[in-house]
């Protein structure tokens, strides 16, 4: 996905089984992220931290998706273990990963398999790719300290805002 090419529609089950579409967030900024696995470390680090700073999105006037292949129930599940403020949806068929390029061929451990490509976009209130992270890592570390991809992503959003006008 190219910066400025309009968004994949699409339309999921989120955690309480209701059928959520990007058309129904027309005029408000998406953050949508997609990553592997319910209950794995990463995953978990990037939902809680997208929680934690859900608060400041929401000022911004913008929503966050994030989306994996996992069932409803288990998206269910780990909202209620960590206590998550985001909307997570369901795509056992994987069309809505493969159309954003989220799910493909990725080396682990040295060997090639297919799956899940965490990634991030953040989609303008005209539902058009605004900016894009592929093979997001969640937590990186720099000499200022551990940086989190959600406040980047936040920083990013901020940023595109004010150019946006």
């Amino acid at each position: 996905m190219e910066v400025g090419q309009k968004a994949p529609e699409f339309c999921l089950p989120d955690q309480n089984g209701q059928q959520v579409c990007l058309n129904d967030f027309k005029g408000k900024w998406v953050i949508l992220y997609f990553y592997p696995k319910d209950n794995t470390s990463g995953c978990t680090k990037e939902a809680i931290d997208f929680t934690e700073l859900k608060p400041e999105f929401e000022k911004l006037g913008a929503v966050i998706i994030g989306v994996s292949k996992d069932s409803v129930q288990s998206h269910q599940k780990f909202i209620q273990k960590y206590d998550l403020g985001i909307k997570l949806l369901s795509d056992e068929s994987k069309e809505v990963l493969k159309a954003y390029g989220a799910w493909g061929e990725k080396k682990q451990y040295g060997k090639v398999t297919e799956g899940t490509i965490r990634s991030t976009f953040i989609i303008d209130p005209q539902g058009n790719i605004a900016h894009s992270w592929k093979n997001v890592k969640v937590r990186q570390k720099r000499k200022t300290g551990e940086v989190k991809h959600a406040q980047v992503v936040l920083e990013k959003l901020k940023e595109l805002m004010q150019k946006n006008g």
